[in-house]
């Protein structure tokens, strides 16, 4: 019997025993439940550890006349499609690194709870046993919708001189709260300032329906990884919003070139943690917001993690000496991604 069909079974009694009990509904509904967080965990790669093990432990077998299901112990046949063994670990692999100590840890939960692991673990482990390590894999993002969002990233956080080859807090949050408000990019042209790896830019085109999508990036190698993601994502020229990726310089973009774009929505998430950056980006920013008085500006959302509040707090000044205001977005977003959430983050409207 395949995994899938094994998987289908297990559903099916589910679903015939929740016909005679609302508590077993509850309870398949909060395995449901299990199921998606480990997904959505396993394919942000966080931390093994920090997996929901013991949660899928915990729970009791319930009975209900002659009809029992067992659901307390971590079955290789619910949660390997799920995960390492879903057809989206195949296309979009994480590291070999993060595999291996997956299914490590999953087998040997397994054993200890006294199932038998399905032979497709063994031979998935088997895998990245021997396998070579490699600077970049895939970090998948579950959209809302269900959706996932797939980025080839780099391992190490500063690589060939940039920070911008891995996703960042600032990105998650700013998709999020995108998400949140899909009204705000329906329909418009956005510009995306220093897209990275994409996520921010890639989730709005897959949930908030722009009209256009222009992405950029000013460093080689960034955006080399910036057109692949985008690709990868389906996104392109005949895609639907329309997108885009540019070479954009923050210190030479002309006001000319900048209106050619036609941005009614500008982004950016984590550009502000460089004091000899932040001045070219008021700059920037000052020439995208200076328009006629019969044209509407531009949207500006600026999303910051808040590392060195000196450098944060600098950035704000220069926005004010600019003759810039801002004002902070503090609607709360939905926790819809998995990072760490210590470090406070802040988005700001700047306006004119």
């Amino acid at each position: 019997m395949s995994i899938s069909e094994r998987c289908a079974r297990w559903i099916v009694g589910i679903v015939e025993v929740n016909k005679c009990s609302p508590r077993m509904a509850q309870r398949s509904a909060e395995t449901a439940e299990i199921l998606k967080e480990f997904s959505v965990l396993f394919f942000a790669m966080r931390r093994v550890a920090a997996l929901p093990w013991t949660v899928s432990e915990s729970a009791r077998p319930l009975q209900t006349g002659s009809a029992r299901i067992r659901i307390q112990k971590p079955h290789g046949h619910v949660f390997s499609p799920q995960t390492c063994l879903h057809p989206l670990c195949q296309k979009f692999p994480p590291s070999v690194r993060y595999r291996r100590l997956f299914l490590s840890e999953f087998i040997k939960r397994q054993e200890a709870a006294g199932c038998d692991p399905l032979d497709e673990l063994y031979d998935a482990l088997a895998e990245v046993v021997g396998a070579e390590e490699s600077s970049e894999s895939f970090r998948s993002y579950r959209l809302p919708c269900g959706a996932f969002v797939s980025l080839l990233e780099n391992a190490a956080l500063i690589s060939g001189g940039t920070t911008g080859l891995v996703t960042w807090e600032a990105a998650l949050y700013l998709a999020e709260w995108a998400v949140d408000h899909p009204q705000l990019f329906a329909g418009r042209t956005v510009l995306e300032l220093g897209s990275g790896v994409g996520m921010s830019g890639i989730s709005i085109c897959c949930s908030c329906s722009p009209r256009r999508f222009v992405f950029s990036d000013c460093h080689p190698a960034v955006l080399q990884k910036l057109r692949e993601n985008v690709r990868l994502n389906g996104l392109g020229s005949d895609s639907r919003p329309a997108v885009r990726v540019d070479q954009l310089d923050w210190t030479t973009a002309t006001g000319e070139e900048l209106r050619a774009i036609g941005a009614d929505a500008v982004i950016a998430a984590d550009v502000v943690f460089d004091p000899d950056l932040t001045g070219s980006l008021v700059q920037l920013l000052s020439k995208l917001l200076q328009r006629p008085s019969t044209e509407a500006q531009p949207l500006v959302l600026i999303c910051s993690t808040i590392r060195n509040p000196q450098t944060y707090g600098g950035f704000k000044l220069q926005l004010e000496k600019a003759g810039l205001s801002h004002e902070v977005m503090s609607e709360p977003a939905r926790h819809v991604f998995p990072y760490d959430r210590a470090t406070p983050i802040e988005l700001l409207k700047v306006f004119r």
